[in-house]
């Protein structure tokens, strides 16, 4: 089933607290059975953030596999929470494990942006056993403070964009720095997954009392080493940014060592957190999670 001419079918489903929430399915094409993946969103963001790599995924000529992008609560089209205080990592894990049990999935390849690798990491720790794999895009343990500070700066405090071409001005404006070499049309393609859209106008992509729940970051953000290190049992696959100011190239380092199957791969000229549309980072995803469908020993594996 399509929906919009596009390759995936709406699902919405209540969580334990009653809220109405929202995943896109891309169906494996031919029906194949590889394992299926779960891409969870950064902070402010949604499971749009996830189309391109879906696609490829799920479109593969000889590893194809279902793809679910999950709209956390209160963004895309998942309902805002009346309570923000229900907007913690905890709270969406709980999410995570209601939409997986209704969807009958189990040991599935995870793919967490920023939060949504928190998030990964968090289910290691509480239920090993729900994923086999997991892909973390430009996060870690150990969070660098100004990138830390540069999102706090923003959440919750942006102006509402008037037309489309203010929110791709002010999408391109608050992210060029770091993303160096962003193809002019690609911005307002960004706009229109980080912004929903009501009558024919960009609305809230999120809700912005999510900036009130980030008391966390008023003071240092405890290092999740032993969250992370709840990982060793699957293998890994971290990406970073090459001008990420939230994961340092050192943390990957250290989590490289403390993991004995993980690889990386960094992604030029891209920032926190990389985008999963270049054909490079997108055939890294695909060639770690063919081999270890197959099984192989991941920390032989070469990602270029």
């Amino acid at each position: 089933m399509t929906s919009n001419g596009e390759a995936f079918r709406e699902i919405y489903f209540t969580a334990r607290d009653g809220l109405r929430l929202h995943v896109r399915h891309y169906p494996a094409a031919g029906g194949k059975q590889e394992r299926p993946v779960v891409c969870l969103p950064g902070l402010t963001r949604n499971g749009r953030d996830f189309h391109d790599i879906a696609v490829a995924l799920s479109n593969h000529p000889s590893n194809a596999r279902d793809v679910y992008t999950v709209d956390c609560r209160g963004r895309g089209l998942s309902a805002f929470d009346p309570d923000w205080r229900n907007y913690t990592i905890q709270v969406e894990m709980f999410d995570v494990f209601d939409f997986m049990t209704l969807s009958g999935l189990h040991n599935v390849a995870v793919i967490g942006t920023s939060r949504g690798g928190l998030i990964a990491m968090l289910i290691a720790a509480v239920q090993p056993a729900a994923f086999g794999v997991v892909v973390l895009n430009d996060i870690g343990p150990v969070l660098e403070y100004d990138g830390l500070a540069r999102i706090t700066g923003y959440v919750g405090r942006m102006p509402l964009p008037i037309s489309w071409s203010d929110a791709t001005k002010m999408v391109r404006d608050l992210n060029r720095r770091h993303f160096t070499e962003i193809r002019e049309h690609l911005w307002e393609e960004l706009a229109r997954q980080w912004y929903n859209e009501k009558n024919g106008r960009p609305t809230y992509g999120y809700d912005p009392n999510l900036g009130n729940a980030l008391s966390i970051f008023d003071g240092p953000m405890p290092e999740l080493w032993p969250q992370f290190e709840a990982l060793k049992r699957v293998p890994v696959l971290v990406l970073r940014g090459e001008n990420s100011d939230i994961l340092s190239p050192e943390t990957v380092e250290e989590m490289r060592r403390r993991h004995p199957a993980l690889v990386s791969f960094t992604v030029p000229n891209e920032g926190h957190a990389p985008l999963l549309k270049d054909q490079q980072t997108i055939g890294a995803i695909q060639h770690f999670l063919s081999a270890t469908d197959a099984g192989h020993h991941v920390a032989t594996m070469a990602i270029a």
